[in-house]
């Protein structure tokens, strides 16, 4: 077998098996592994670009294990040698005594000067740097141009695994989030008693983030419901209950809190604010449980319909998480409304025109969008199935529709009639998909109507249902 054959076949073998899996610390160990093996070298280490801190963090390695190094290695662009293969987007190969390069950067624990040589490449994704690779030998060894080519041709194609193993790993990390905030909720609306819901907290936090130790601290300074063990990393979050401390959330770990993670907990310190003040309220004999149900059915619905989203074939991953971030604004938006209106009552011109100034914002740069909107009021667990079927629809519409986009709502013989019309190409007969799928559920099952898709100009959807 001639070398550009044999090339071409290890290139197609890496290539399948990485892209076996979306599991993101699974796709980095095939790599490694896969790229020591198709170049025929001793180790191979992989690092992924953090654009946070501006630095490749080695990943995964064949010929060193990163789970016994006490600290993760990092580098900046133009450091060291694979640092400067990132950093000019070009391959640097040496052949011999790597560690004797001026470029070079050792580790305390991460034996790389037992290696002669070392030829490191880029993983760019459309240009943009999305880590950095490299192979070295024990014996000194000149790298061919072929085996250069080969090592950049895997790098390239790798590169688009990681960014879709990266999407896929934030998906489910949010959906773990939302559902430690369902857990949560869900403590806090099913217990009456105050020391159940607080506890319940406290253990979920910890679950959530990994933490070794988290505690409830009230305002009068004494600490309740301590969990663990404390870490050598803290955070400290305020519990508030309409502009007013009432305590703190303090959770602690032995290596440090992303910023995701400050935020799951930011979020867990304003359930454990509402918690207490419910707890309070039970104890004077005033129950205000409906907020909790709310909140609790409204996560349940935001975790299904990710579960939905995640079941999804050939999903992009990328465009996924975008549709899930405004389903979650659309119910976000139907609690705003309740809770500056005090009612158990959403007027829907509002809550469609807060709506529709989220999505066009985002979606329709030199689109012209209509609005005809009647005032029309729905009940607070209707509104939010109303709000979703509406961003869903509208965001088709402005993505796949011309360059005008007409809203229409009013209210007949106790019927309500949602109808969004585009002047685009129109929706072919058997249209199917993940958000379309999620609007006729809604429409049948929470709104007891009925969807009518049709080709007038472009598409029209309407929605009608019983106003009670």
């Amino acid at each position: 077998m001639d070398v550009r054959a044999r090339h071409l076949r290890l290139l197609t073998e890496t290539i399948a098996a990485v892209n076996s899996t979306l599991d993101l610390e699974e796709v980095l160990a095939l790599v490694a592994r896969k790229v020591a093996d198709a170049l025929d070298t001793e180790a191979c280490f992989v690092y992924l670009y953090d654009e946070r801190s501006d630095e490749l963090v080695l990943r995964a390695t064949h010929g060193t294990s990163v789970e016994e190094m006490t600290r993760r290695p990092r580098m900046r662009r133009g450091e060291g040698i694979t640092g400067t293969a990132a950093a000019e987007q070009a391959p640097v190969m040496i052949p011999s005594q790597a560690h004797l390069d001026p470029r070079f950067k050792l580790f305390a624990n991460l034996p790389e000067d037992q290696y002669e040589s070392i030829l490191a490449v880029p993983i760019l994704a459309r240009e943009r740097l999305a880590g950095a690779l490299n192979v070295r030998t024990l014996q000194p060894r000149e790298f061919t141009q072929e085996e250069i080519e080969l090592l950049v041709a895997i790098a390239d194609q790798v590169a688009q695994t990681i960014e879709h193993a990266q999407l896929y790993a934030q998906a489910q990390q949010r959906v773990a989030e939302l559902e430690a905030l369902a857990r949560i909720s869900e403590a806090v609306s099913e217990s009456l008693y105050l020391e159940e819901s607080l506890e319940a907290i406290v253990k979920t936090t910890m679950d959530a983030v990994g933490a070794t130790g988290a505690a409830l601290v009230l305002e009068d300074g004494n600490i309740a419901w301590p969990e663990g063990h404390p870490g050598t990393h803290a955070v400290r979050l305020p519990l508030r209950w309409k502009r007013r401390q009432i305590g703190e959330l303090v959770c602690d770990r032995d290596t440090p809190f992303t910023a995701d993670e400050r935020a799951l907990l930011a979020s867990i310190a304003h359930h454990a604010a509402v918690a207490l003040e419910h707890g309070r309220a039970v104890m004077r004999g005033v129950l205000a449980q409906e907020i909790h149900h709310r909140v609790k059915n409204n996560l349940q619905t935001v975790a299904s319909l990710l579960r939905l989203q995640a079941r999804a074939p050939h999903a992009d991953p990328r465009k996924a998480l975008e549709d899930s971030v405004h389903r979650i604004l659309a119910i976000a938006a139907v609690h705003e409304v309740l809770t500056e209106q005090r009612e158990e009552v959403v007027e829907l011109r509002e809550l469609l025109e807060r709506l529709r100034a989220m999505l066009v914002q985002g979606l329709a740069a030199g689109k012209e969008v209509r609005a005809d909107l009647e005032p029309v009021a729905l009940a607070g667990n209707r509104a939010t199935a109303l709000a979703l079927v509406f961003s869903e629809l509208l965001q088709n519409a402005l993505e796949h529709g011309g360059e005008t986009v007409q809203i229409e709502l009013t209210q007949r013989n106790g019927e309500v009639r949602l109808a969004i019309a585009d002047d685009g190409e129109g929706i072919e007969a058997d249209a199917e998909g993940t958000g379309l799928s999620i609007v006729q559920a809604l429409v049948r099952d929470e709104l007891q109507g009925r969807l009518d898709l049709r080709n007038e100009g472009g598409t029209r959807a309407e929605v009608v249902f019983p106003a009670k």
